[in-house]
């Protein structure tokens, strides 16, 4: 099922998750629905209990429009090479969405002033750029969130420390409204496979 996914040009990372919310992650990038849509229902049949999911789809946001990012850097957001980053094996997943209360109603801020919040959140994060890749994708009509932020790091420490860092920032301690935050392992299927089976070896001992 994920080779297929490879055949078809898409990017798959599998991660091995770390905690009681599920043992394996398949994050997988494709411009074709259907063939996300074939890797759902061959991994159901081969044995695969799916615990969550999440869609989105990869974006060039309005403020880095503005800010006039150039065209390489907008290629390589919508279009990812190469998932996970060579050394950075630790991965998080979380989604988020901007507040809508009254007196922090991210929607009905100006253009100007989303964008200046935005512009300091994005400096903050470039100050973690050898430590972290951050992959934020949209999901606005697609799911329950309205972003889904993946981060690969080299170490859990360093995504411990860019997400609290960044939610000092304005943009994220009076408008973000964070989901369920997702951490693990990410390396070829063949590695976290066998992590996976570590953990079966290890049931069977005890």
């Amino acid at each position: 099922a994920c080779a297929a996914v490879e055949a078809a040009g898409g990017l798959l990372v599998p991660v091995a998750v770390l905690g009681h919310k599920a043992d394996l992650c398949l994050m997988a990038l494709h411009p074709d629905m259907t063939v996300l849509r074939r890797l759902q229902s061959q991994a159901r049949l081969a044995g695969v209990e799916v615990v969550d999911s999440y869609v989105s789809v990869t974006e060039i946001s309005e403020y880095a429009e503005a800010a006039g990012v150039p065209e390489a850097m907008k290629q390589m957001r919508l279009y990812p090479k190469r998932l996970p980053p060579p050394g950075k094996r630790a991965w998080c997943f979380y989604p988020m969405s901007k507040r809508r209360d009254p007196g922090a109603n991210w929607f009905r801020e100006e253009f100007d002033q989303r964008r200046s919040m935005m512009e300091e959140h994005g400096h903050s994060g470039r100050a973690f750029g050898e430590r972290i890749l951050q992959l934020v994708t949209a999901s606005t009509g697609l799911d329950d969130h309205e972003w889904g932020v993946t981060l690969f790091a080299n170490h859990p420490d360093d995504l411990k420390a860019v997400v609290y860092t960044m939610r000092f920032d304005e943009a994220s301690a009076v408008y973000g409204i964070f989901g369920r935050f997702i951490t693990g392992v990410a390396g070829s299927l063949d590695e976290v496979i066998e992590l996976l089976r570590s953990e079966e070896h290890t049931s069977e001992l005890q």
